[in-house]
């Protein structure tokens, strides 16, 4: 067994050398894709592997800590017959997308020779081997080094693990079939990562790219037959359809579910296309031939009909799905409560009408001044919107003293003959205008008190401030194509200008508004 140009010689193919690897707690690592989620051990396995995943399984060793000596084999085709000479010999399937495998110590132990080797692409049978596992409390200088060895190869259809070799009196382990059936249907129907949308994607972990990778069966074989029913399986806010084709074939296809228990349903399906389920019975018992699924699926779905066949009618995973949905919900509420207190308090009340909402501009700041009058502009017509700006911009310029000058006459006289306002006050957000105004010396300057919107939590903001400054947005604020913006704007900015007179104001724009 040592001999690897011997070994070659019986199963032509490519090999590692030996290589020390530092091992903890009687375990290691072998995947296919690192750090893919995994059901964890004590689930399915024997004595020597536990399967995890599609990706992954855990080795047993007889040393707790310490090193033993690992190497892989990649053969062309499956092995004739089962090697002699070692302990223990088990096997399981992997699905390798990018046709890569490593073998690590549980607790990050690694030996180059069993990083990222090479390894055929999509579904592989890995056949453990393992000698001399020999605890060191027992363990004396003239043993021989622990001993593990992975065979491989491609297949085309995903088999369960099975125990090709087994110590005598060995570790009768409990096997889990519910659990594991949760974990497959759950990771094929995973929540959204609630990674902002505004975020760009995350790139592809190159050891996940299955790309031109052809679909695969999973195959599970009984010692006697057993019935599988058409009708819907429930997966929480989705649903797998199993529709009669005739006496041994069904369809297996996703869908939405009709009632789906999520408050944010998911949408997108594990798998688009319909795959085919054979159920055929031979001398040997009954075996279910599920065709043309995902190889990324294969072992999620092998384990969920694993525990179908086993169990009729039971589904673990909605009760894990129906908690999950309970806390969603939860948090959405609480999210729901949250945001209404917010708009509560921007908005002052209930928020308004979602034109409202979206526009960029002063409506947020005039609904904490007076949210009445907010929504009496709302409700006007277009066309009582334009002369509402008009009045506020005017009432601006005339308590600012700047209707008098004749270039802001100017404009005013334009926007009230439904004329474009000059240039100055249109480009750049009328910063042109503005510029003006702080440098011509025919301007007044006066000062005023500022009363700032504030929110419900706070006090209102008081400050001094220029009022002729102040004012000056509301003239501009005609420029706007939006007649609802041009009149939220240019009220909003008329109150301000009237400093210790706004609320006297704010009382005749209702007047005037009607």
């Amino acid at each position: 067994m040592d001999d690897v140009a011997a070994a070659d010689h019986r199963f032509p193919g490519s090999a590692t050398g030996w290589a020390r690897l530092s091992v903890s707690h009687c375990q290691y690592d072998v995947f296919t894709v690192p750090g893919a989620s995994r059901m964890g051990i004590y689930v399915r396995g024997d004595d020597l592997l536990h399967v995890g995943g599609p990706n992954q399984f855990t080795g047993f060793c007889g040393i707790h800590t310490g090193w033993i000596e690992a190497r892989v084999r990649v053969l062309p085709g499956p092995p004739a017959s089962v090697d002699v000479g070692w302990d223990v010999i088990s096997e399981a399937t992997l699905w390798s997308p990018s046709g890569r495998l490593s073998v690590v110590g549980l607790m990050g132990g690694t030996a180059e020779a069993l990083t990222d080797v090479a390894v055929p692409r999509g579904l592989i049978r890995v056949r453990v081997h393992a000698r001399d596992r020999l605890h060191e409390t027992v363990r004396t200088a003239d043993d021989p080094p622990e001993r593990h060895e992975l065979h491989i190869w491609a297949v085309s259809e995903e088999m369960p693990w099975r125990t090709v070799l087994a110590v005598p009196g060995g570790r009768d382990w409990e096997q889990k079939p519910a659990k594991a059936a949760e974990w497959g249907m759950l990771s094929l129907v995973p929540r959204p990562s609630g990674r902002p949308a505004i975020l760009p994607p995350l790139p592809l972990d190159p050891y996940e790219d299955d790309s031109g990778l052809p679909r695969v069966t999973v195959v599970r074989h009984l010692p006697a037959p057993v019935e599988v029913s058409e009708g819907a399986l429930p997966a929480g806010d989705l649903e797998v359809r199993l529709a009669r084709v005739d006496e041994e074939t069904l369809t297996w296809s996703w869908a939405t579910a009709d009632e789906p228990i999520f408050p944010h349903p998911l949408d997108a399906l594990p798998d688009d296309e319909p795959s085919v389920v054979r159920l055929t019975s031979g001398p040997d018992g009954f075996t279910l031939r599920h065709e043309g699924v995902l190889g990324r699926h294969a072992f999620a779905l092998g384990v969920i009909w694993e525990h179908l066949l086993d169990t009729v009618g039971s589904y673990p995973w909605m009760e894990t799905l129906r908690g999950q949905a309970a806390e969603a919900t939860a948090r959405a509420e609480d999210a729901r409560r949250r945001k209404a207190e917010r708009d509560a308090e921007e908005w002052g009340g209930v928020p308004p009408s979602a034109r409202v909402r979206g526009l960029i501009g002063q409506a947020r700041s005039l609904a904490r001044v007076d949210r009445p009058l907010l929504d009496r502009i709302d409700a006007l017509p277009a066309a009582r919107q334009r002369e509402a700006a008009r009045w506020a911009a005017r009432r601006a310029m005339r308590v600012a003293g700047l209707e008098r000058l004749g270039w802001v006459a100017e404009a005013l006289a334009a926007a009230e003959a439904d004329r474009p306002l000059p240039r100055p006050f249109t480009e750049q957000n009328g910063a042109a205008a503005f510029h003006r105004l702080l440098s011509d010396p025919e301007v007044p300057h006066t000062t005023i008190t500022l009363h700032l919107p504030a929110r419900a939590s706070g006090t209102r903001h008081v400050t001094d401030a220029l009022q002729q400054a102040a004012a000056f947005p509301a003239l501009i604020a005609l420029a706007n194509d939006d007649p609802l913006v041009a009149a939220i704007d240019a009220v909003y900015n008329a109150a301000i200008a009237h400093g210790d007179d706004r609320d006297r104001f704010l009382t005749e724009a209702h007047a005037a508004l009607g």
